[in-house]
This record gives C-alpha cells, sequence and structure tokens, in this order.
C-alpha cells in the first residue's frame, strides 16, 4: 500500500512556521522499509479539507493528516472528517476519559481542585468528538488522542485504506505516527535492505540517456532508474546524477547495466554515489 501526508494549516501556506512533518515521516518509514508517495499542503478552509479528505479515503491509501484537530475556531479537521466520510460527529468515550485523566494530572501538578465542570474544561472535551466509528490514536505527549477512520472497502477487493489524524504539533504527531506505523502497518514493514547507486553524468542530454534508463527499468523488474538534473552546481556545473534504486540484491546488476550503456554512449563520467 501507499503512503500520503495531509499537513492542513494557514501557518505553513503563509510562511509563518516551516514544515518539518515531510522530511520526518520520510524518516519514520524508510526505517521499517517504506517510502512516502505524495504529499498535500491545504490552509484552514473547510471546503478544500473536506475534498482533499475525499481524495485521500478514496485512494485506498494509508494516509496521515497533520493539524487543524484542536477545538478552536480556525480548526476544521474533525468535523471535515466526518463530512467527508459521511457519518455525524460524536464523543467518543475512550478520547474522553483520556481527556478527564489529563485534567486531573494537570490539576494535580497545579496543586489546585479537579474541576471537570468548569467551562474551559467542558470545552476541552469537544477534542473527544469525532467522527462516529473512528478509533483512537494514543498521544504519549499529553493524552489528548488523535483518531483514525477506515476507508470504504474498495469493490473490487482490495485492501481498504485509512486515514490517522494527528496533532500539527511535532512532539506529539511524531510519536504518534510511529504507533500507527507499529501498531497497524507492521505487516506492512519491508525487511529486504533498499539501496541507491548512481553516477554523475555531465556534458549529456536527457532526452539522448532516456532510451537507456527504460532499456535498464525493462531489463530488471522492480529496480527504478532516476535522474537529477543539475543547472549549477559549484563543482560539476551542469550534470545528471543517473542512478538505480531498489532492493540491495538487485541494484548492482541493474547499475552494471546502466554504466555499460553510460560508456557506449561515451560520455563524461564523474564521481559513483552509494547509499
Amino acid at each position: 500500500m501507499a503512503f500520503g501526508l495531509l499537513i492542513v494549516g494557514d501557518e505553513i501556506l503563509s510562511g509563518k512556521r516551516a514544515d518539518k512533518h515531510v522530511p520526518k515521516v520520510i524518516e519514520l518509514l524508510a526505517a521499517r522499509g517504506l517510502s512516502l508517495s505524495w504529499v498535500r499542503y491545504v490552509g484552514d478552509d473547510p471546503v478544500r479539507i473536506t475534498a482533499d479528505l475525499k481524495d485521500a479515503f478514496a485512494s485506498g491509501d494509508i494516509v496521515f493528516s497533520c493539524g487543524g484537530i484542536g477545538a478552536t475556531p480556525d480548526d476544521h479537521t474533525r468535523q471535515c472528517a466526518a463530512k467527508a466520510r459521511g457519518v455525524p460527529l460524536a464523543l467518543h468515550p475512550d478520547a474522553r476519559d483520556l481527556i478527564i485523566e489529563r485534567m486531573r494530572d494537570v490539576a494535580a501538578e497545579k496543586g489546585v481542585p479537579f474541576e471537570p465542570e468548569r467551562a474551559d474544561n467542558q470545552h476541552r472535551l469537544n477534542m473527544a468528538v469525532f467522527p462516529q466509528g473512528a478509533g483512537i490514536i494514543p498521544n504519549p505527549y499529553n493524552k489528548i488522542a488523535g483518531f483514525y477512520l477506515h476507508a470504504p472497502a474498495p469493490s473490487n477487493g482490495a485492501a481498504a485504506g485509512a486515514v490517522y489524524f494527528v496533532p500539527g504539533f511535532p512532539v506529539m504527531a511524531w510519536p504518534m505516527i510511529e504507533w500507527v506505523l507499529d501498531e497497524h502497518c507492521a505487516h506492512l514493514h519491508q525487511t529486504q535492505i533498499q539501496r541507491e547507486q548512481s553516477v554523475i553524468v555531465m556534458g549529456a542530454m536527457e532526452a539522448s540517456l532516456t532510451p537507456l534508463m527504460e532499456r535498464v527499468e525493462a531489463y530488471h523488474p522492480g529496480v527504478k532508474v532516476f535522474s537529477l538534473p543539475s543547472v549549477d552546481h559549484p563543482e560539476w556545473g551542469a550534470h545528471i546524477e543517473l542512478g538505480v534504486k531498489g532492493n540491495a540484491a538487485a541494484v548492482p546488476l541493474a547499475y552494471g547495466t546502466l554504466m555499460q550503456g553510460l560508456r557506449d554512449h561515451a560520455v563524461k563520467l564523474g564521481p559513483e554515489l552509494v547509499r
């Protein structure tokens, strides 16, 4: 199954905050032999959030949605998730109990009475109002749970995806995403080591090398060819980093095919890189 990432919040699109989720999610997935297939950014616009979530549920992918699950007027993700799935919102009893437990902990830490009926504490319970049928994602930072919803089962019998909703704060979101990967996606972890091997090619055009790239992929199923052109490198100038990536056992043979093809093209080769 593919993995996607939806990042919600005006503060990202306005530049007030820099996104940190993409590199971290790539890192968390890579540690489990997985990779990120797509990313979307959306502001605090309920119509757009709902549309993106409909797409996420329809994709059949495992999708992480970061941000917008609080209870302030600019938080719309919970409501949009319910609309995207066509279900009502409802107070989740387990999430409610965790919030009450958090209230009790904070009162004890501050040495003040525990007053769950106080207006601000009652308002906090809104963060336990999730789309009906949601499961919860534990939050080790402050016990305010995230939630997840499975997509409708496809008519063709393929595996259904799911969207996992976590806060925008990295200190909360990242351990929650790790929990999902290990508790819900362990069966997808890859035990095979992945590898990249590439070479710097100077003085060649991508168009002239495309038939070679297609030939390498055709001869070596499961291995991907990648081409990263650069126009102003301080050492190599205009060049292409051309390489292959895939299972560590398959990469050397595919790379050999690539290198032989490059020699046949009589192009100038620079350093070779292995990752």
